[in-house]
């Protein structure tokens, strides 16, 4: 009733300022979907017991087992929580190793061959917990599990590990410490079970981390954001063109650092229109968007199978952006911005002779923009991108877009 009786008080003062203003605190509000949301991050070791007993030898005189290293370094985050009251939440998750499990065997006259096992574990769970004490929670998890493994195969093609995706039971529990309203520390662990069909070990996950949860912005904020003078521009329109003309030392320095991704087809150029829209904004600093947009590319024909024929394909996405405002100027505003796991379409899943995995991928961009004129309605980004499916599929040839240059309008 409180949070209700504060937006009627809210409207009817803003209806008084103006209309313009209305729509700019409406922004600096969170959406919904977003009040009581938390995100995570969570580092530690994973085990599973990759051996001798995956290793299917498509022929004992050719290849021979050798040995395995499982590379326990792992990460889990959690892409998107919702926490309904004190006693349960909902979480959708991603876990992974830093590094790939790698079998050795011999392959005819190569000794010690290597090849790499790529598993991952995505999880849509409940996550009851009980309070112990004012800052010390316990929780327990339980839910859907997808385990995606890719493996290699022989020369002949034949499968030594082979790739698979299926649905398993993902379990949990942990221990949290509550900083404040909004900071978590945790201590947790999760555990998928054995599938003998598969040939998939038990895989636990012992990790540190922490989340983070939203909460509906204050009083105080949201007149901060009222009083700075700022304009942010609601909605735009872009348009982009990409090219390898300057090559792809800014994808692969990004790559190297980390910072972003590669991919094993290279575009050659593209063309594309986007739709984007702020649905919500702080004062000065941090602003987040959604998006849609529609690309045409064209590949440049090499990659790690070389057929030197450029092909044609297209995608279609939905994306999320984090943007960040660091400059702000009587001529301009300037942002950084990073956008990730935006759901997509792409027309191929064979491009330039590399299995991409499945229709269904995701698209990504890392870049920097200027909103300028008197009011903020004129718009120009510099960006390179990437699409691949995250390894939720055993297949994932990822794509590599160069720089693009995009104008937009802002209305």
């Amino acid at each position: 009733m409180r949070f209700i009786a504060f937006k009627i008080c809210l409207f009817i003062i803003l209806l008084i300022n103006s209309r313009i203003v209305l729509a700019q605190d409406e922004r600096a509000q969170l959406p919904l979907a977003l009040r009581n949301a938390y995100f995570g991050v969570s580092v530690g070791s994973i085990d599973y017991d990759f051996g001798k007993d995956q290793f299917m030898n498509p022929n004992p005189l050719l290849y021979k087992f050798n040995s395995v290293t499982v590379n326990h370094p792992a990460v889990r985050l959690v892409l998107y929580g919702y926490e309904f009251n004190k006693y349960l939440s909902a979480q959708l998750t991603y876990m992974r190793p830093v590094s790939w499990v790698f079998y050795y065997y011999d392959k005819g006259a190569e000794t010690n061959a290597r090849s790499s096992v790529w598993m991952n574990v995505g999880g849509l769970t409940l996550r009851p917990q009980l309070p112990i004490n004012e800052h010390i929670f316990i929780n327990g998890e339980v839910g859907l599990g997808i385990v995606t493994r890719h493996g290699f195969n022989a020369e002949d093609g034949t499968p030594i590990i082979t790739g698979v995706t299926y649905p398993t039971v993902l379990l949990g529990a942990g221990i949290n410490y509550h900083i404040n309203d909004n900071w978590r520390l945790m201590l947790s662990g999760a555990y998928t079970p054995k599938d003998n069909s598969e040939k998939q070990p038990t895989t636990t996950f012992i990790a540190a981390g922490f989340n983070y949860k939203l909460t509906p912005v204050s009083d105080k904020k949201l007149q901060e954001a009222t009083e700075t003078g700022y304009i942010n521009p609601k909605q735009w329109l872009q348009i982009g063109y990409s090219s390898n003309i300057a090559g792809y030392g800014i994808n692969n320095v990004l790559e190297k650092a980390s910072l972003f991704w590669g991919g094993d087809v290279e575009a050659y150029q593209g063309l594309s229109v986007s739709y984007h829209q702020n649905i919500y904004h702080t004062a000065k600093v941090f602003a987040l968007d959604w998006g849609v947009s529609g690309s045409i590319w064209q590949s440049t024909g090499k990659s790690k199978i070389q057929t030197n024929l450029k092909e044609s394909f297209f995608t279609l996405s939905a994306f999320p952006v984090l943007r960040f405002n660091f400059l702000h100027t009587q001529p301009m505003d300037a942002y950084f911005y990073y956008s990730v796991a935006g759901p997509s379409y792409i027309s191929k899943i064979i491009i330039d002779g590399v299995e991409t995995g499945e229709h269904f991928t995701f698209q990504d961009n890392i870049g920097l923009g200027i909103f300028f004129g008197e009011k903020r309605n004129l718009n120009a980004e510099l960006k390179i991108g990437h699409y691949s499916n995250g390894n939720i599929f055993p297949l994932n040839g990822a794509v590599k877009i160069p720089i693009s240059l995009n104008l937009g309008y802002a209305f």
